[in-house]
C-alpha cells in the first residue's frame, strides 16, 4: 500500500507560505500531489505532521467516521486556540465530554429559535447602519464586526445597552483586532509570542485584555446565579439552567469558556462573510439588480424571517461563503485503527484534516471557480462534503443556523433600507486574518442615504 506523499519544502519554509500565504500554498501543493498530501507547515500550531484532503467522498468518510471507532475528533489536537477560548467548552472537548457539552448547548440554536432572533438582527443592523450615515468612509469589515458583535451580546447574554454592554464590545473586538493581521497572527502558532515580556509586548496586551473580558464574564455569570430569571431566553440564560443526563450542569468556569468559544465563532467568521457579501453585492451591478427584483417581492418591515426564504439571497450568501470560507480547513481527526483513503495507508494517530478552500475550488463542481456566481446555487444541490463553510460532522459549527439567519436579514436589511455604494476601484483579495480568511484591505463603502425605519427599541 502506497504512503502519503509528503512536502519535501523544508519545514520553516512550510511554515512561513501557511501563515502568510495559505491559499497559494494549499493551492500549489494540490496541483503538484493532489488530493491527499502530508504537511509539516505548523497547521495546528506545532511541528505535528498533518494530512490535508480535499477529495469529497474522503470528506465524507472523514465526517461521518468520526465517532470513535475509525477515527476521533479529538479537541486536543486544536491546542493553539486554548489562549483565545480557554480548554473547557465544546469546541475543544473530546469524546463522550464533547457529546455531552454539544447536548447541552445544542437547545438554544434550533432553527424555531433561531427565528424569534429575527428582529434583533434587523434593529441590530438598521441602529449600526444609521450610526454610520455621517460618515464618509465607512469600513465594512468593522461595521459588520459590529452588527454580529452586537447579535451575540444581545442572544447570548441578553445585554441590550449599558455599561457591561459597551465594554465587552469594545474589549473584546480590540482583543480579537490586535491579533487579525497576518503578522500578529503568528500569536496562535508560535506559543512563547503569547508570553507577557513586559508592557511593550503583545502578549502583555492580550492577557490584560482576557483579565478584564474575565472579570465582566464571571461577575455576569455570579449576578445570574444569584438573581435567576425564568423569563430570560438568551443563551447564556438557558444554559445556567441546562442539565445533562445526570443532573450535573455547568460551571463558571465552564461557562466563561463555552462563552468565549461562542464569540469567536460567531463574531469573527459572520462579520468576514458579510463583508465578502457586500463587497461582491456592491461590485457587480447584476447581482446587486437580481436581489433587489428578488427582496422587492416581499413585505420586510415587519417580517424580517421572510429574508430567510429568498433563493437568490440565500444563493449569493453561500456563493460568498463559498468563494473564501472564513474557516480554511476543517477541525482534525485522529486515526484510531489503520485504514485507506484516497488510495494510501493511514496508521493509528495520523491527524487528517479536509481543505474546505480547495473543496470549494474544485472545477468539476464549482466550473470557473473564481467567479462570483451566486446562479450555481440555484442551478445544482449541493452535498455536505462539496459545500461545508460551517465544516462537518460531529465538529460542525454548532451555530451554523443562527449565522445563516444573520446574513440574510442583515443583508436584506441593508440592500432594502440603506443606499451603499463601494468606494474600493481595485479588485480585494484575501489574507489571513487570525486562523482564517478575510479581505487583504479594507473595504469601504459610503452611506448615501436611508429609507424610514421603525424607532429603535433598548
Amino acid at each position: 500500500m502506497r504512503t502519503v506523499p509528503t512536502i519535501e519544502t523544508p519545514m520553516f519554509l512550510q511554515a512561513a507560505q501557511w501563515l502568510f500565504d495559505p491559499l497559494n500554498y494549499l493551492t500549489a501543493n494540490f496541483k503538484r500531489y493532489g488530493d491527499i498530501f502530508k504537511t509539516h507547515g505548523m497547521l495546528l500550531g506545532d511541528n505535528s505532521p498533518v494530512v490535508v484532503i480535499s477529495d469529497p467522498s474522503a470528506i465524507q468518510y472523514l465526517l461521518t467516521h468520526d465517532s470513535g471507532k475509525e477515527l476521533s475528533a479529538p479537541g486536543d489536537a486544536y491546542e493553539l486556540m486554548v489562549p483565545i477560548v480557554g480548554r473547557q467548552n465544546t469546541p475543544l472537548a473530546s469524546g463522550n465530554e464533547h457529546r455531552r457539552r454539544r447536548k447541552l448547548l445544542m437547545p438554544p440554536f434550533h432553527a424555531e429559535r433561531v427565528k424569534a432572533y429575527a428582529q434583533s438582527i434587523q434593529q441590530i443592523t438598521q441602529e449600526a447602519l444609521a450610526q454610520s450615515l455621517a460618515d464618509k468612509f465607512v469600513d465594512v469589515r468593522k461595521l459588520m464586526g459590529k452588527i454580529t458583535m452586537r447579535m451575540i451580546l444581545q442572544t447570548v447574554f441578553g445585554m441590550h445597552s449599558g455599561e457591561c454592554y459597551e465594554n465587552l464590545e469594545r474589549l473584546y473586538t480590540h482583543r480579537l483586532d490586535m491579533i487579525s493581521t497576518p503578522w500578529s497572527s503568528i500569536f496562535f502558532y508560535l506559543p512563547w509570542i503569547q508570553n507577557d515580556f513586559g508592557s511593550w509586548s503583545l502578549g502583555h496586551s492580550f492577557h490584560k485584555l482576557t483579565k478584564e473580558i474575565d472579570q465582566i464574564l464571571f461577575t455576569n455569570i455570579q449576578e445570574r446565579r444569584t438573581h435567576p430569571n425564568p423569563d430570560r431566553s438568551d443563551i447564556l440564560s438557558l444554559l445556567l439552567c441546562a442539565k445533562d443526563e445526570d443532573g450535573h450542569g455547568l460551571t463558571d468556569q465552564d461557562l466563561r469558556d463555552e462563552l468565549m468559544a461562542l464569540m469567536m465563532g460567531g463574531y469573527e467568521t459572520t462579520a468576514t462573510s458579510l463583508t465578502w457579501a457586500i463587497y461582491w453585492i456592491y461590485s457587480l451591478p447584476d447581482v446587486k439588480e437580481k436581489l433587489l427584483t428578488e427582496l422587492n417581492t416581499v413585505a420586510t418591515q415587519t417580517d424580517p424571517t421572510k429574508f430567510m426564504s429568498l433563493p437568490y439571497l440565500n444563493a449569493v450568501c453561500n456563493e460568498a461563503m463559498r468563494l473564501y470560507p472564513p474557516l480554511i480547513l476543517t477541525l482534525p481527526r485522529r486515526v484510531e485503527k489503520p485504514l485507506e483513503l484516497c488510495g494510501y495507508q493511514l496508521e493509528p494517530g495520523t491527524l487528517i484534516m479536509g481543505s474546505i478552500y480547495l473543496i470549494h475550488h474544485r472545477e468539476e463542481l464549482y466550473p470557473q471557480p473564481h467567479k462570483f456566481s451566486p446562479e450555481r446555487f440555484l442551478e445544482r444541490q449541493f452535498s455536505n462534503y462539496e459545500f461545508l463553510p460551517f465544516g462537518g460532522g460531529v465538529r460542525r459549527c454548532i451555530g451554523a443556523a443562527l449565522a445563516h439567519a444573520e446574513m440574510r436579514i442583515a443583508l436584506g436589511t441593508i440592500l432594502t433600507q440603506f443606499d451603499l455604494s463601494l468606494i474600493n476601484d481595485r479588485p480585494i483579495v484575501p489574507a489571513r486574518r487570525g486562523i482564517g480568511l478575510a479581505p487583504s484591505t479594507s473595504v469601504q463603502i459610503n452611506i448615501k442615504n436611508m429609507q424610514q425605519i421603525p424607532a429603535m427599541c433598548n
